[in-house]
C-alpha cells in the first residue's frame, strides 16, 4: 500500500506542471486592428490560445473587465497573474505595425488627432434606470475633459442612469446614481435611532432612490413630508444616522 501511495504521489507531481497555465504578460499597449479583440491583442506569448475572442470593438476603444479576461485566459490555458491588480483593461483600435525589432507594436488610436485628452464616453444608448456595465464605456479623445468626468471606469460601473444617455456623449458622474431600491409610491418604513430611543413610522415614497440617497417621504399619519436616507429596499432613516450617511456619501463622491 505504501508503494502504491508513493507511486500515485509521483504521478500527481509529474502531472502538475502540465495542468498549470502558460504564464503570459500583459502588453504595454493593447490594441486590435480589425475590431475583434482576442487574447493575442492583450498578451505577449499567447500562442495558439491567442485566437480566443474576448469582445467585439464597435467604437474607438472598448473597456474589458479584468477578472473576466483572466477567467477566459485561464480556460484557454494561459496564466495571467494580474500583479498590478487592474480592474479594467482598455483596448484601443488601430493598425498593428511591425516594430524595428521584428515584432509588433500597437499604433496609437486613429482618433488621437481629434483632441488632446481621453474621456470616458457611452458606447451605446442607455435608458433611464439601466445599470452601467464595463462594456458600456469607451475611451475617446476630446479637446477638454468635463469637470464631472470620471477618470476611473469603476467610479460609475454598477450605477444606474438617471435619464437617457446618448452613445458617444461624455460619461458624467451626475448622470448616474445607485440603482433604485425604492420607487415612487412605495410604502416604506422610516427609522429614527438616537441615545437609546428607537422609533419607526410608515411613509409613502415621493420619488425613486438608491441606497445612500436622500428621499422625500410623506408621513402617513401626519401627511407631512420628511427627508430620509435610503438604507435598503423599503427602508430609510432620519436623524443622526441619516446625517452620518449623507456625510459619508459626500466624501465618496468628492474622492471620485
Amino acid at each position: 500500500m505504501k508503494a502504491l501511495a508513493l507511486a500515485a504521489a509521483v504521478l500527481l507531481a509529474a502531472a502538475s506542471p502540465a495542468l498549470a497555465g502558460q504564464p503570459v504578460r500583459l502588453k504595454a499597449d493593447t490594441a486590435d486592428a480589425d475590431g475583434v479583440v482576442t487574447l493575442s491583442d492583450l498578451f505577449d506569448g499567447a500562442g495558439p490560445a491567442g485566437r480566443v475572442v474576448l469582445a467585439n470593438r464597435t467604437a474607438s476603444s472598448v473597456v474589458l473587465n479584468a477578472r473576466m479576461v483572466q477567467a477566459v485566459a485561464r480556460r484557454a490555458g494561459l496564466d495571467w497573474d494580474n500583479a498590478e491588480g487592474l480592474k479594467t483593461l482598455v483596448v484601443h483600435g488601430g493598425p498593428v505595425l511591425p516594430s524595428s525589432a521584428g515584432g509588433s507594436a500597437a499604433a496609437a488610436p486613429a482618433t488621437a488627432a481629434r483632441g488632446n485628452v481621453e474621456v470616458l464616453t457611452w458606447a451605446r444608448d442607455i435608458a433611464t434606470g439601466e445599470t452601467v456595465a464595463p462594456e458600456d464605456l469607451v475611451w475617446s479623445k476630446a479637446a477638454v475633459a468635463p469637470s464631472d468626468s470620471p477618470r476611473d471606469p469603476e467610479a460609475i460601473i454598477g450605477l444606474a442612469a438617471r435619464h437617457p444617455l446618448r452613445a458617444g456623449a461624455a460619461a458624467l458622474l451626475h448622470e448616474v446614481s445607485a440603482p433604485a431600491v425604492i420607487k415612487s409610491g412605495d410604502m416604506i418604513t422610516v427609522l429614527f435611532q438616537a441615545e437609546g430611543i428607537s422609533l419607526a413610522l410608515q411613509g409613502k415614497a415621493l420619488g425613486s432612490a438608491g441606497v445612500g440617497e436622500t428621499l422625500n417621504v410623506e408621513n402617513i399619519a401626519s401627511k407631512k413630508t420628511i427627508q430620509a436616507v435610503v438604507t435598503g429596499p423599503g427602508q430609510a432613516v432620519v436623524g443622526p444616522q441619516a446625517e452620518g450617511l449623507r456625510a459619508a456619501r459626500s466624501t465618496r463622491i468628492a474622492s471620485r
